[in-house]
Formats: structure tokens, sequence, C-alpha cells
């Protein structure tokens, strides 16, 4: 190997850092080793990686290109390092989940508190993503187990349709609205909305809806996260479309939930790749999680 794993590993710290002090602190060396190795990275490659002026260090295009694919790399082996270190102080392993923002606020906390009961020698590594990223983080192995609000549709993915469930409206307490069973489009559309960005599926899922009932909508505020919608209802701001989801449970104080008369159903789904086999760990998950969604009253399950 021309470039050592040693000397990316020092060039990916001085690109982090902006400079060769920097990186001497990150990685618990001297300054003047981090010099020789980037010197010598240099010399073995035949490419100029930093221009040097007046002891400011500018990154080359051509370093800016192998940082790109040295990032990817170190992402990976900090993985499996990872990976080791939980072989060796946890016997039962780990267990990586991601899930869409909404699932987080309200719907898994609870599931994750009672695996985390049950399994206390599993450590659980949890964290959101987007629709779109779902599929490269399941593929790409950085989660084993995807619980996703809308449904995902990849040939490499494996799914299981988990729950059925639908959007419903939030308002202020002491809305109006607020004092009715169910509540219309039409309504909604008389008052200020925050409402979904329209280039994101949610919003896609929204406006489909008003475009359906006839109604004429205009937003006051876009949003892309559920929570910022909850918010924002909570402070006066006007009247929202969220996922239920991501206000079931425990909901939001300041924040009242109403059904729509227009239907907008969401499909919960788990996904995982096809070129894993679950692990024992996402299987106790899989089984917990489908016992979760049964003792939910206002979701309805597969068969």
């Amino acid at each position: 190997m021309r470039f050592k794993l040693r000397q990316m590993e020092v060039f990916r710290a001085v690109m982090l850092t902006g400079s060769m002090n920097g990186a001497a602190k990150l990685l618990f060396v001297s300054q003047p080793a981090v010099s020789r190795l980037i010197a010598h990275a240099e010399q073995s490659l035949g490419l100029q990686l930093f221009a040097r002026d007046k002891g400011k260090l500018t990154p080359t295009p051509e370093a800016q290109r192998l940082f790109e694919e040295v990032g990817p790399l170190f992402e990976e082996a900090l993985r499996i390092d990872e990976l080791a270190r939980d072989l060796a102080a946890r016997p039962e392993g780990a267990l990586t989940l991601c899930a869409s923002p909404s699932l987080a606020l309200n719907f898994l906390p609870p599931a994750i508190a009672r695996y985390l009961e049950l399994h206390p020698g599993v450590r659980l590594k949890f964290h959101t993503t987007l629709l779109a990223d779902m599929a490269h983080e399941l593929l790409g192995r950085k989660a084993e187990l995807a619980i996703s609000v809308l449904p995902v549709d990849h040939p490499n993915l494996v799914v299981e349709p988990l729950a059925t469930g639908e959007m419903v409206c939030i308002l202020p307490e002491g809305h109006p609205l607020a004092a009715q069973p169910r509540v219309s489009l039409a309504q909604l559309a008389a008052c200020r909305l925050v409402l979904y960005s329209r280039n994101i599926p949610f919003g896609q899922l929204v406006a489909a809806a008003f475009q359906r009932a006839g109604v004429s909508w205009s937003a006051a505020v876009d949003i892309m996260r559920a929570e910022v919608a909850c918010a924002l209802v909570r402070a006066g701001a006007g009247v929202a479309i969220v996922d239920q989801f991501s206000v079931g449970g425990q909901g939001w104080p300041g924040v009242v939930a109403r059904p729509l008369r227009e239907s907008i159903p969401l499909s919960l789904s788990l996904a995982r790749s096809r070129f894993e086999r679950p692990s024992r760990q996402v299987q106790r998950f899989v089984r917990l999680i489908k016992e979760h969604v049964r003792g939910l009253p206002d979701l309805k399950t597969p068969g």
C-alpha cells in the first residue's frame, strides 16, 4: 500500500482539525510526528496534499478528493472496532435500530425501555433517519432493523407490515375545533395551517388529501418534523396535521389531537436487509414491538 492506514488516519485528522497541531492533539501524538507522516505520505503518493503559507494549511483538490474516500473507510473501521469492544464487554451483543423521526417521540421509547429492562446485557444503538435514507442505512449495515411510518419499497429489503394508523390534526388546548370528535379538512383550511413541506412524503400525503376533498388550502408555516409542528401548535402559531405516532402515548402538554373526517392512512412497517440473517437481538425486538403494537387500541395489526 502506498497510502498506509496510519497515514490515512493522520491525514483525516489534519483535514478534520485544519492543522498539524490540531491533528496531534486529536491523535494524542506529537506535532512533529504528524508533520513527518504527512510529508512521507506526500512523497509516497507523489501528490501535494496541503499548500503551506505562513504556517496555514490549505487542502489541495487532490486532498479533498482523497478525504471523500477516507471518511467512509474510517467510519467502517470505527464500526468494526466498536463491534469488537461490544463482543468483549457484552456477551449478549448489540442491537442497532433506526426509525422514522416521529416514531422516536412517543411510540418507540416505551418499547425500547421494556427491551432494555428484559435484556440489560444488550447495548442498544438507536438513531432516526429519513425514509429516503433507510435502505442505505440497512444495506450499509449501519442499522440491523428499521421501523418506518411510511411504506419502504426496495428489492433488497425484507419489509413486514406492523400496523396501520392515520394522520391526525393537532390543536392548541381551548381551540374551538378541539370540542369536536372529528375535524374536517375544510374546517382546518379556514385556520392558520402548519403543514409538512410538499417535497417530503408526509407533505405529499396531506396535499393529496386536500385535493381529493376539493378543499383549497395554504400553509402559513412549512415544517419538516412532527415535533416542530407540535411546538408551534402549542405556542399558538396555528393548527397542524401530523402522524398519530408522534402525538400518541403521553402526547404533548397543551396540544390536543383529533381524528380527521377524511382519513389519511399510514402503514407502519419493519424492514431489514435481505442479505443479513436477523440476529437473536433483532428477533427479540421484533417480538417485543409486535406485543407493544397489540397493546395500543388505536392501531390495527395485520391479520
